[in-house]
């Protein structure tokens, strides 16, 4: 499968990191976001993410150059027609989503391959936003933060995805130390849907706001449970409030199964404007900039 060319739409944290990886993989990338001013803040960004990445000895200066070069930002009406692969990765929100693929199907060619970084909605119904033609060619490619660390990216069919299309992706990223597998178009997908027990039991086992009992749980999964990051440094890593909106489109595509039913202390740090780190506040307290 030739992916050359590669239009990323949302520059967030998450999008920034798919945008760096496929650049880091020699890909021409433009970077889309529906505020131009902080796209162009995400690529500097990027590019201190390669200075840093020298610094460390994970690439030389001449890499990093390259790099930077395959970057650029674009306006949505400006994009490359003829990208080899176009993916989503903004808010959670089914009906912004199926508008923006409304509009991307009828500004790319046909051939180009449309998928969604989408953590918890179907495949199958964000593709009924675009053309019969086109539904053969969507499908989900669900990253993980941070995208340029993270190897496992879960492929996602939906009903009327071309499955030739997900073999040939998920052979494209084995074969640059990513690892791909494919997923069945269910909320959450492997990943999402066994991360809503880790979290939702946590919080249900703390019940209340509390500093030291966010450090207990925290310290029980990593030391007994070996896990790299508590339940609660997690939360605190990704956003309260991405965590918060996923389990409540999981807990309702569930016909709200008790499993995955949302806490209201994740929902009270969010009205509170606590939403981890990018704020400062979460669970815990962080040093801002």
């Amino acid at each position: 499968m030739k992916i050359e060319k590669v239009v990323v739409i949302g520059s967030g944290t998450m999008g920034q990191g798919i945008a760096q990886w496929f650049a880091q993989q020699n890909c021409q990338v433009q970077m889309v976001d529906q505020n131009y001013e902080f796209a162009l803040k995400s690529l500097e960004k990027i590019k201190l993410s390669f200075s840093k990445l020298v610094d460390k000895g994970k690439f030389t200066e001449s890499q990093t150059k390259v790099f930077g070069q395959n970057l650029s930002v674009k306006k949505l009406e400006d994009i490359d027609p003829l990208a080899d692969l176009v993916i989503e990765a903004i808010i959670e929100n089914l009906e912004v989503k199926k508008e923006l693929f409304l509009t991307l199907d009828k500004l790319l060619s046909s051939s180009v391959i449309f998928a969604s970084n989408t953590s918890s909605f179907s495949i199958t119904q964000l593709a009924q936003a675009v053309s019969e033609t086109r539904k053969n060619n969507f499908l989900g490619l669900h990253f993980f933060n941070p995208a340029t660390i993270m190897k496992l990216v879960e492929v996602i069919n939906g009903l009327e995805t071309n499955p030739e299309i997900s073999k040939k992706i998920i052979e494209w990223f084995n074969t640059r130390k990513k690892v791909a597998c494919l997923c069945s178009d269910s909320p959450g997908f492997i990943v999402n849907r066994v991360a809503r027990n880790f979290y939702g039991e946590a919080l249900r086992a703390v019940e209340t706001y509390s500093p030291e009992k966010f450090s207990e749980v925290d310290l029980v999964m990593k030391e007994v449970g070996g896990f790299k990051m508590g339940p609660f440094e997690l939360m605190d890593l990704i956003g309260i409030d991405i965590n918060l909106s996923v389990t409540e489109s999981v807990y309702r595509s569930f016909y709200e199964e008790a499993r995955f039913k949302p806490h209201r202390l994740q929902r009270d740090l969010v009205l509170a404007g606590r939403l981890g780190k990018k704020s400062g506040k979460g669970f815990y307290q962080y040093e801002t900039k």
